[in-house]
């Protein structure tokens, strides 16, 4: 008998290149068909109506609201049954604790990080997003916002049905640019498809955990996998399909290195929908004199690669944003130093996260809507034990 007969065969990866081709090949089925009937209707602009006074769970549905919208919103009004609500609160506690640095990572490395996918900027560049930068970054912000108070998925509320708003306007966007001849579909796969909504989940959670790693932020592994969880939670609210989500920070790791490699990539849409998050960026910053900080801190939380692909300018304050991890872990030594100096820098990081997303929503509730046309042109802070550490890249 051979020897090796009785060797286990080595275990599959769950995560290849062929598990990635079939899920661009996929939407979300609820929310598709959902649009697609509205559409036939003619029921968007009733719906884009009635949604702005649908904004809170709890909220009874307008009366007027279609009936093919009606259903959809019953199906999708409560959170999925597996919620562990323990981690959930370890998640709300990580996001206190680190608001600033969180809004940090989204704003300068994973919303870049986005445009650095053609297929990512070339959907962007065929919606509003193009001309209006500002309010994905304040839609996103507003967002997570939403997702880390206390009551989030509670009545009075706003997260269910923002999340139920947003997973309608990617069914719309998805719609438009099937049926539109917007999209190469041979070519590029389903827009919003199962492998970029999940590819986003990663890049909102992973990368800005990455981020925080390279500023030097102090992180329990508890901490970021709390983290994480409340993405993979936002994750099955959107439509992913949970069967192909990471269930875990060394899986989503997989996932993101073999998403990226397939999809990263220079674009001239990419460049364009940087440079204008940069310039919204440096209008938020108060004064000029701290402008080059901005896509000094933005190449280096990507890296030189997406910086050039992005023409990120390189200057003299590249090597000022390297020493943002000393200033920052200067802070943190502050802030162990006593429970005063940690209130204050918490209540800081706070402040400054409520000042940026007010610099960006002007200080209004940003409403998702259903575009009926694309455009034609293109509380008690968790315990400190351990440090958490990005998982080794996959060779």
């Amino acid at each position: 008998m051979n020897a090796n007969a009785t060797k286990t065969a080595p275990a599959r990866a769950r995560f290849d290149h062929a598990a990635l081709d079939a899920l661009s090949t996929q939407g979300d089925p609820l929310a598709d068909e959902t649009v697609a009937e509205m559409f036939r209707r003619g029921e968007v602009g009733d719906l884009n109506t009635l949604m702005r006074f649908f904004t809170t769970t709890g909220d009874k549905l307008p009366e007027q609201l279609p009936a093919s919208a009606r259903a959809y919103f019953e199906a999708t009004s409560m959170p999925p049954s597996w919620v562990d609500w323990d981690v959930m609160e370890q998640a709300r506690l990580f996001f206190m604790d680190n608001a600033a640095h969180i809004n940090t990572g989204l704003s300068f490395a994973a919303m870049p990080a986005t445009y650095a996918v053609p297929r990512l900027s070339r959907l962007l560049a065929s919606t509003h997003s193009m001309a209006y930068p500002s309010r994905r970054m304040a839609n996103t912000g507003q967002f997570v916002t939403y997702l880390m108070q206390t009551n989030s998925f509670a009545e009075g509320s706003k997260f269910i049905p923002a999340a139920q708003k947003v997973r309608l306007l990617h069914a719309a966007v998805r719609h438009h640019l099937r049926h539109g001849g917007h999209w190469d579909v041979e070519k590029d796969g389903v827009p919003i498809c199962q492998e970029d909504m999940i590819g986003g989940q990663i890049c909102f959670s992973l990368l800005v955990l990455d981020a925080m790693h390279r500023l030097g932020i102090h992180m329990s592994e508890e901490g970021a996998e709390a983290y994480f969880y409340a993405w993979r939670v936002v994750g099955a609210m959107l439509g992913c399909d949970m069967s192909a989500v990471p269930e875990n920070l060394a899986e989503a790791r997989d996932y993101c290195d073999l998403y990226l490699l397939r999809n990263l990539g220079p674009s001239p849409e990419g460049v364009r929908l940087n440079a204008q998050l940069m310039r919204m960026y440096e209008d938020v910053v108060p004064g000029t004199f701290f402008d080059p900080m901005v896509p000094a801190t933005v190449r280096f939380l990507v890296g030189d690669t997406i910086g050039d692909w992005l023409e990120i300018p390189r200057t003299a304050w590249d090597t000022a944003a390297k020493a943002v991890p000393v200033f920052l872990g200067l802070l943190e030594t502050i802030e162990d130093s006593s429970p005063y100096a940690e209130w204050a820098l918490d209540k800081a990081g706070s402040l400054l996260s409520g000042f940026e997303l007010a610099s960006l929503t002007r200080g209004r509730v940003m409403h998702h809507a259903i575009p009926a046309e694309l455009k034609s042109d293109y509380g008690v802070k968790p315990p400190r034990t351990g440090r958490w550490v990005p998982p080794a890249p996959v060779h």
